[in-house]
């Protein structure tokens, strides 16, 4: 008798997942010793596609054919995922790899105590076992309420009771820009990224779910936000690709069947449940409510929403990419953008270029919204002699001779 559907079904995301991390890691480390032999060969990575250059592959594409055609992505049920599971080859990694001397890779799950963290938790450590692959967690304590710290060495013994290793606690101090939940995911994020680099691990597993991608893509409609916002959370994201999310396309009920299934406990943080919380809002009243008047399905069809959306988005980040670099006035010391060949653009692919020198000058990505770029877009489309635009994190966005330059306050002239 095999697994219980719900346990199968997170075994096989994460399984795909680890299959993309082991494929990358081999490819990236084939392509280093490839342009080092090579004289003079610029090496390409997926951050810097040349302009006009070819798409870049789906990741894991390398992988045998038909075991790419994930039956999940097609939206199938955690009862199908078992069947899925039986027919993919459980012999581990390719030939290749397995053959390959480098060091093993270290895969973290990021775990908070949760079910669907605690589902991922499980799933990994499993899975890890089968592929090579060593697997440990990270669990952060932010701090937030009181017995945090003790629950978080708490949650870090039961993982290493799943035979995880490395597993380390980290305490946070959570600031106060952005309001208190993106604070919280800030310090996390840090966090996560500093155990990451000093344990070397090459892939930290998020546990975010279908349901999670549903309520960001709402948050997104009610702050009026572009396609980049409302393609919600990718599956690979961060330096280098290391996060992964494994379970975008698994509903909430599943992780915690799977958990109820291995007799896992969870810790429920009650912030998932406060109203002062506007993901909480969302979770508990917003979804509830949008389900009821359209019937159910609206999660599943959020979710796929947001995939069509990150589609756009992606062709469009690439197109800005290279419109910037050709907007670039050369040799200027501020890295200062032509008014000329910005108003040639497309307003979708100009205000991508716009944002992005914004970033790049020290204006937080999470505060800077759809306003402020559609302000400074003016600067290029309807141009009065109007003023420096004031960005968030200090930075002005101003027009002169021509030029748009985007510096912090504190340097302008």
């Amino acid at each position: 008798m095999g697994p219980h559907p719900a346990v199968a079904a997170i075994r096989l995301a994460v399984r795909r997942v680890l299959h993309d991390v082991l494929h990358d890691a081999l490819t990236e480390d084939l392509a280093a010793d490839t342009a080092a032999t090579a004289a003079g060969r610029p090496r390409t990575t997926p951050d810097t596609v040349p302009c006009g250059g070819p798409v870049q592959p789906v990741r894991g594409a390398g992988l045998p054919g038909g075991r790419r055609e994930s039956a999940l992505r097609a939206g199938a049920s955690a009862a199908s995922a078992v069947r899925q599971a039986a027919a993919l080859d459980r012999s581990g990694v390719p030939d290749a790899l397995r053959r390959d001397p480098r060091p093993v890779p270290l895969v973290l799950a990021a775990c908070s105590g949760g079910a669907d963290s605690m589902a991922l938790a499980s799933a990994l450590a499993f899975e890890a076992r089968k592929l090579g692959v060593r697997a440990g967690a990270v669990t952060i304590d932010h701090g937030l309420q009181a017995g945090s710290a003790a629950r978080a060495l708490d949650v870090a013994a039961r993982l290493r009771d799943l035979g995880l290793d490395p597993v380390e606690a980290v305490g946070v101090t959570v600031g106060r820009q952005g309001g208190p939940e993106a604070a919280a995911r800030d310090a996390r994020y840090a966090a996560l990224e500093r155990t990451a680099r000093d344990l070397g691990a090459t892939a930290v597993l998020l546990g975010h779910t279908r349901d999670d991608q549903a309520e960001t893509v709402l948050l997104g409609l009610a702050r009026g936000s572009g396609t980049r916002s409302l393609s919600g959370m990718a599956a690979v994201s961060g330096p280098g690709g290391r996060y992964r999310r494994p379970f975008l396309l698994l509903d909430r009920d599943t992780t915690r069947k799977a958990c109820l299934a291995q007799g896992i406990d969870v810790w429920e943080d009650p912030h998932n449940a406060d109203p002062a919380y506007t993901r909480a809002r969302v979770r508990h009243e917003a979804l509830p409510v949008l389900e009821k008047s359209l019937g159910r399905g609206v999660v599943a069809s959020l979710a796929r929403t947001a995939q069509l959306f990150r589609d756009d988005a992606d062709a469009l980040d690439q197109w800005a990419a290279c419109a910037g670099r050709d907007a670039a006035v050369d040799g200027d010391p501020d890295g200062a953008l032509a008014v000329d060949r910005l108003a040639l653009l497309p307003a979708a692919v100009r205000r991508r270029v716009l944002r992005s020198a914004a970033v790049g000058a020290g204006s937080p990505a999470g505060s800077l919204f759809a306003r402020h770029v559609e302000e400074t877009d003016r600067l290029v489309t309807d141009w009065r002699g109007q003023g420096p635009i004031n960005l968030p994190g200090g930075v002005e966005a101003r027009r002169s001779d021509g030029r748009l330059v985007f510096r912090r306050a504190t340097a302008a002239e």
